[in-house]
């Protein structure tokens, strides 16, 4: 039987506080900013502890009877190998989540009636386990996956899970599957974690039933020949997120949109697309493209600014922007490692017009992606309104110093050869 209707919290009305503003484009940008910033949208039930609790003792386990062989790692290709096994664990309305299972790797059984067919009621997550010198599998940063994943699913209107014990179950499932990740530096097996709606109903409403399961599959290094800088297409004729949506949920929806502009880009011979956003600048009242996201990667870039500082800067999280774990890795470490250098680490607002303007004069020194499976993803130039900017890189290099170092010190607390919190020995 259908669970009652699960209505959503209404979006914050709070009074923003007095600001001295400019203009009205100023005042009414500022408004909508904090307005998104400090907006939760969630089911009123998905803190409820009877519907987020995981009993872990009930887990079943059953053995595959026909194990697959193990693919070269030179014959890898991301995501088209998968491991033995999944974990699956559902949840209905009445019971929350019921006992945990690891079973072989199998096909799912859903009605032509579910809700996720319908409704776009889907949220998954990207993470990657690792085996280190001493034959060690290790997550990095398992927590923030989880907690991300929650976010993702309460924003609609799916059941959230305690996270410390949903990376329990996928530990036990990681050391199962351990035969499948390979030994190499470079070489991970990533994880797949996703939540869907299950009720059979064509109605709209919050989902009555949910099933998280995890797949695994072992993948190689994302430029197997060495680092490959990239161009990009400044995208002015699509935009992949917008104030009050759901830009900062990692939802299949927010990817398949994606598609066919990538598909444009690369038929003008670009290799990604640079997510713009158009919005009036609060410091000159004009409008301007804003920089949001690379591709499905957060974007970094390092410039001088026109005192002479050097600054690594990315986009803020003000609700368009997807909280990348790989992100936040390179705003800590650089903080940590590259400010007692002189560098300022900054997340703020910035525009194609900066960033046109310090390549124009030379102060412009690298771009590079940020994400799960590249690390980080240098890229040469970017094409923008009938000009091509160049991102700093000299002629024959394919990747700068920072991209270098930033790819250096997160792969070492990966494969554990630096000791480090982020680094989680299962």
């Amino acid at each position: 039987m259908a669970s009652p209707l699960r209505t959503l919290l209404p979006r914050s009305t709070r009074h923003l506080g007095a600001t001295a503003l400019q203009t009205p484009a100023r005042c009414f940008l500022q408004h909508q900013q904090k307005r998104f910033q400090s907006t939760t949208l969630a089911a009123p039930d998905a803190l409820d502890p009877e519907l987020t609790s995981i009993d872990l003792s009930g887990l079943s386990v059953t053995q595959t009877t026909t194990p697959k062989s193990i693919t070269p790692n030179e014959e890898l290709v991301f995501g088209r190998t998968f491991t033995d096994h999944m974990m699956s664990i559902e949840w209905t309305a009445q019971e929350g989540w019921l006992p945990p299972r690891i079973t072989p790797y199998q096909n799912l059984s859903l009605d032509p009636a579910t809700c996720v067919f319908h409704y776009g009621f889907e949220a998954f997550e990207g993470m990657k386990a690792y085996k280190d010198r001493n034959g060690n599998i290790r997550l990095f940063r398992p927590d923030k996956n989880m907690k991300r994943m929650n976010r993702s699913a309460a924003r609609i209107a799916l059941p959230t899970f305690d996270g410390e014990k949903m990376i329990e179950l996928i530990s036990q499932f990681v050391k199962m599957e351990e035969r499948f990740i390979p030994s190499n530096r470079g070489y991970s097996l990533y994880i797949r974690p996703t939540i869907i709606g299950t009720q059979r109903t064509l109605g709209v409403g919050p989902p009555g039933s949910a099933l998280v399961y995890v797949i695994a599959s072992p993948v190689g290094p994302y430029y197997p020949t060495g680092f490959k800088a990239i161009s990009l297409e400044a995208t002015t004729y699509a935009v992949r997120a917008w104030p009050g949506g759901v830009g900062n949920s990692k939802l299949g929806a927010n990817y398949a949109p994606c598609i066919v502009p990538q598909m444009q880009a690369a038929a003008r011979g670009f290799h990604q697309n640079l997510w713009l956003f158009t919005d009036v600048d609060p410091a000159t009242g004009e409008k301007e493209d804003f920089i949001t996201e690379v591709g499905t990667m957060n974007l970094f870039v390092a410039l001088q600014n026109k005192d002479g500082q050097k600054e690594l800067l990315t986009a803020p999280l003000d609700g368009t922007i997807l909280e990348g774990v790989t992100r936040d890795s390179v705003l800590e470490l650089a903080r940590e490692r590259m400010g007692p250098q002189g560098w300022q680490v900054n997340e703020r607002k910035f525009t194609m017009r900066e960033l046109s303007e310090a390549a124009a004069e030379g102060r412009l020194l690298e771009v590079f992606g940020a994400g799960t499976a590249a690390v980080v993803s240098p890229i040469r130039n970017i094409s923008y309104r009938d000009q091509m900017i160049d991102c700093g890189l000299p002629p024959g290099k394919e990747v700068g110093p920072v991209t270098l170092q930033m790819k250096n010190w997160i792969e070492g607390i990966q494969y554990g050869e630096e000791e480090h919190p982020w680094s989680i020995r299962i």
